[in-house]
């Protein structure tokens, strides 16, 4: 039995304790589309940040901060896998060399596809930036909004969870961080 059917075999296990009967004609097809839904949500797993960060690395002389903001993201929580849906800020200041700007929201990608901690989330994305193009400073935001507490528990709708990770000057020196924060909470142009 190949790992596919192995999954889809699990899932139509799942839809059974349900109460479910998966030889309906609207299940028919579900353990295959939920496996490759999972598949693809948990892809992060399969990939490396720093080597995603070492294909665009390029020497400059830029020692302002870069900052990629609002960048969108999907993911799973580890304790109930249901979804986390919110944003991330993500900023550097170089120390002679920048990283090209897709593959910021490509770094949130690689741990948003896995199942996770929204905390352990912004260390690692921060981290990885930190270790890989070895910058002055980094510095991440995510808010973020949990099903698995607005779905189910104590059911709250809309609440917003907020977790930074600050590394170097963005940890160290005040106006650094302030001109962070500064820059993500400035509203963006309608007509941009």
């Amino acid at each position: 039995m190949t790992k596919d059917e192995e999954f889809e075999q699990a899932i139509t296990k799942v839809l059974e304790l349900l109460g479910e009967d998966p030889s309906r004609e609207g299940l028919v097809k579900t353990p295959s589309r939920v496996a490759k839904a999972l598949k693809f949500l948990t892809e992060g797993y399969a990939q490396d940040p720093k080597e995603i960060l070492n294909q665009a690395l390029f020497t400059t002389s830029n020692d302002e901060m870069v900052l990629v903001r609002d960048i969108e993201f999907y993911s799973m929580c580890e304790h109930h896998m249901l979804p986390i849906i919110g944003r991330a800020h993500v900023a550097y200041i170089p120390d002679g060399k920048v990283v090209g700007l897709s593959k910021i929201p490509r770094i949130v990608n690689v741990y948003a596809r896995r199942l996770q901690i929204q905390e352990q989330m912004t260390e690692q994305i921060a981290d990885a930036i930190l270790q890989t193009i070895k910058p002055k400073g980094v510095a991440v935001v995510v808010q973020a909004r949990h099903m698995c507490m607005e779905m189910r528990g104590v059911q709250k709708i809309n609440s917003t969870t907020v977790s930074s990770a600050l590394r170097g000057l963005f940890k160290k020196d005040e106006r650094t961080r302030n001109e962070f924060y500064n820059l993500i909470n400035t509203p963006t142009p309608s007509n941009f």
